[in-house]
């Protein structure tokens, strides 16, 4: 069997949809090695054509053609609602490749109907995988190999972290977790730095300490085998301050707020898979 290091030196990828996320997947690639006359990319934005064929050297077409045919593996990047119209043109000559959807809410059932053949992964990343930090959890569909299923492993990689779930349903739990997650950090974040400019701190330095204080916090809790009670209980002392802000939380009902709206997030998730699949 080819390693997932061989493959990803001899593979040659096609990317339909050049935005963020494709671009990030990209400059991972690069970074490991990956040649540029190995990627196309399908992306019919000039502007951002451009900004790909300079920033990385690979090749963007401005429609699909015959070219698709080499790719071994084809990464879908494209804005959801507009999946089924992006692949009628890829399908006569990606059939025997394997497809890697980063599309948020097309389920599986529709992408291979979309595109042709089984051989389907669906993904649901996030944004930290802008910045080589990112969370992405991946779904194979049955006829997907162990030798696929390693030569995706090592193109998510290069974002950040992964990991495989059991069941497609799943990924909506996913979604409303590290999907939409960077937005609750970052909604954090605002209140954090708020609430310190309106006790005396300059916004540049309430900001400053609430990002720190966040990303040392997740790297503490990444570092520990504790779990998240216990290193919360471990800095709250009763009477202190810390106490005092985490039973004014409890008292507004921060905790189970927070819950619902994820659950509301995941639901959303589930009503979004059933809009996108119909066509």
């Amino acid at each position: 069997m080819t390693t997932a290091h061989n493959s990803l030196t001899s593979v040659t990828i096609a990317f339909i949809g050049g935005g963020n996320m494709a671009s990030a997947i990209i400059g991972g690639l690069i970074r490991q090695g990956m040649r540029p006359e190995q990627i196309t990319v399908v992306e019919p934005f000039e502007e951002t054509a451009a900004k790909l064929q300079r920033d990385f050297g690979i090749t963007a077409l401005p429609s699909s053609g015959p070219a698709l045919a080499q790719a071994q593996l084809v990464v879908w990047a494209v804005k959801p609602q507009l999946f089924s119209e992006a692949a009628a043109p890829v399908m006569p000559f990606t059939r025997e490749a394997l497809h890697l959807s980063v599309a948020a809410g097309i389920r599986t059932d529709s992408i291979s109907r979309w595109v042709g053949t089984d051989r389907v992964v669906r993904c649901m990343p996030n944004t930290p995988a802008l910045v080589g930090q990112g969370m992405t959890a991946l779904y194979p569909c049955p006829a997907v190999t162990e030798e696929d299923k390693a030569l995706v492993a090592q193109v998510v990689g290069t974002t950040g972290q992964y990991l495989w779930v059991a069941q497609e349903s799943q990924l909506d739990a996913v979604t409303a977790l590290s999907g939409s997650g960077p937005a609750y950090v970052f909604y954090f974040l605002e209140a954090m730095t708020e609430a310190g400019v309106g006790m005396g701190l300059s916004p540049a330095q309430a900001y400053q300490l609430a990002v720190a204080t966040f990303s040392g916090a997740a790297s503490l809790a990444a570092a520990s085998t504790e779990t998240p009670e216990v290193l919360r209980q471990r800095v709250t002392s009763k009477g202190g301050t810390t106490y005092a802000a985490l039973t004014a939380m409890e008292s507004s009902g921060v905790k189970p707020a927070f819950i619902q709206a994820m659950q509301a997030a995941e639901l959303r998730a589930r009503e979004l898979g059933d809009e996108f699949g119909k066509s």
